[in-house]
């Protein structure tokens, strides 16, 4: 179809994680950055600070490989579907989109990536008076003390055979493993990717390997 292309000569490129359908950006491209994403199967934008022509990760590492690339009925938007190597923001957080403007309690619904998204938030903007930029400002190693006395919590509340304890400090334990992961820089798609890769190991290499 044919796109349609604002005064300035730019179209809103609307770029979402291809696996977990995050929208992780929202860049501009033109007619030429547009043609460059298709040659090259990755994301190339047009800088409207900078004026120029801007290919994602060509500093940072964090390329976007273009899956798909699909456009708004009226033509004047486009949604670019990528698998990311890396960080979306240049914040260093996953997706640029991690300021909670308003959720409504009537619908909010938990999810491990809102909770992973929310803490990076913390790391990326610190928040006066919250306990997860209290963490990143301690640094790495209070955070791994933290991880070290809630697995002990858990210990003791299974040992105890307490399952509301053992709920409530498992609960404790994952929030700071989530903390530490946006500290070191993984992300939940890593820890998907090592888990899917020991799923089709066999069970006895595995643990020659970790042997």
């Amino acid at each position: 179809m044919e796109l349609k292309f604002d005064e300035k000569g730019l179209i809103p490129a609307i770029v979402q994680d291809h696996y977990t359908k995050e929208v992780l950006t929202l860049a501009y491209m033109n007619a030429e950055t547009l043609a460059l994403t298709i040659a090259e199967g990755r994301t190339v934008f047009w800088s409207r600070s900078r004026q120029e022509i801007w290919r994602k990760g060509e500093t940072s590492g964090n390329v976007q490989k273009v899956v798909s690339i699909t456009a708004d009925c009226d033509g004047d938007a486009l949604v670019v579907e990528v698998v990311k190597n890396g960080p979306a923001c240049h914040t260093g957080a996953e997706s640029c989109f991690f300021n909670e403007v308003y959720v409504s309690d009537e619908v909010k619904q938990f999810s491990w990536e809102g909770l992973y998204r929310l803490i990076e938030g913390r790391k990326a903007q610190p928040k006066e008076g919250s306990y997860t930029t209290y963490l990143f400002e301690k640094g790495k190693d209070k955070i791994l003390k933290k991880v070290g006395e809630e697995c002990t919590e858990v210990l003791i509340g299974a040992a105890k055979n307490d399952k509301d304890e053992t709920v409530y400090e498992i609960a404790d334990l994952a929030y700071h493993i989530l903390v530490l992961m946006v500290e070191m820089g993984i992300s939940l798609e890593d820890i998907i990717a090592e888990e899917a890769k020991r799923h089709v190991i066999d069970k006895k290499i595995k643990q020659e390997r970790m042997q």
